[in-house]
């Protein structure tokens, strides 16, 4: 019994282990790797993925995937910049483009829903669809010449250590564990992913649920875009690039798996720190960004791998343990 506990918790923590790891060698590579400045770099550095992880969690916990969200986030910085660039206030481009941040999230909820669509085509279409607009409607160049307070939030801190984002990261994070823990709709949301079946048969409104984690995905990326925008003080039509298999990458290791309905989001949050500490590690051992680029490679193909392993594993462990 003690030792299926420990094997248990082993495949639900581990990633905590890997975590401190990961800190310690690059400790011994580099002397700045454990300053409070360099820490609170990486905090920033992944605060975007972070906010962007949680909607990508949601969609997962359902048995989802979207791959709009790096799309989603560089339209959403794009046209924000251009409507205050247009004389809009701050609040009122903010507003406006983070709804049609959330818009584009709910049109890939219905596309999966209505349609029947697979959400890997739906959001893959989504993607290219935005992406493609984005350097139509700033024909391909940057947008500049909007209100520099702007970049006010991006560069700021609470008490000249902690950056505003890093704050952002962290309530979204709150809000979403509490919404997956503590609400009927986080506990609809495991049961869609669980067994999307029993989830309608007990009168759960399945469309509405995968609609709403849709939904809820590109709201956050829309929110992502933002703070990439105030970071830049531009809006780059290439922006976002590779964000989604990031917070994939991010949620995975955390350890909600792809076929849904299994997971916890505060583990995603050593996830992305694994994605900070691992990139800002290689950045300052002078790893040149090809190999940084494989190295994030084999960690999404070891992280899925092992959830799979795991779940395995845990469903072995429990079964003998109940025979």
């Amino acid at each position: 019994m003690k030792n299926r506990n420990i094997v248990i918790w082993l495949l639900d923590y581990g990633i905590v282990a890997i975590l401190l790891a990961l800190v310690i060698f690059f400790s011994t590579q580099s002397s700045n790797f454990l300053k409070l400045s360099t820490m609170m770099t990486i905090l920033k550095q992944v605060s975007i993925i972070g906010v962007i992880s949680v909607g990508m969690g949601f969609v997962i916990l359902t048995a989802g995937i979207d791959l709009s969200v790096g799309s989603v986030a560089c339209v959403t910085g794009v046209t924000a910049a251009m409507i205050m660039k247009s004389g809009a206030s701050i609040p009122t481009a903010c507003v406006a483009a983070v709804l049609l941040a959330t818009l584009y999230g709910c049109l890939s909820g219905l596309l999966v829903t209505f349609l029947s669509m697979s959400p890997l085509i739906a959001t893959l279409g989504m993607m290219t669809s935005l992406r493609g607009a984005a350097f139509i409607i700033t024909g391909g160049l940057p947008v500049f010449g909007f209100n520099p307070t702007f970049g006010l939030f991006a560069n700021g801190t609470v008490g000249g250590v902690v950056p505003y984002p890093v704050i952002l990261m962290l309530l979204v994070f709150a809000v979403g564990i509490f919404v997956l823990e503590y609400t009927a709709f986080g506990r609809y949301i495991y049961g869609v992913g669980g067994n999307e079946e029993a989830s309608r048969l007990s009168g759960v409104n399945v469309r509405h649920i995968k609609i709403m984690a849709y939904t809820i995905s590109g709201f956050l990326s829309g929110i992502a875009g933002l703070v990439l925008l105030s970071r830049t003080n531009s809006g780059q039509p290439s922006s976002g690039t590779g964000y989604e298999m990031d917070a994939i990458t991010a949620v995975v290791l955390g350890g909600i798996g792809l076929s849904g309905g299994e997971g916890k989001l505060p583990l995603v949050v050593v996830g992305v720190l694994i994605m900070g500490v691992l990139a800002t590690g290689m950045l300052m051992c002078n790893i040149n960004d090809y190999v940084q680029q494989l190295v994030k490679g084999l960690v999404l193909i070891v992280a899925v791998g092992f959830s799979n392993l795991s779940s395995k594993a845990r469903i072995r462990i429990l079964t003998k343990s109940q025979v």
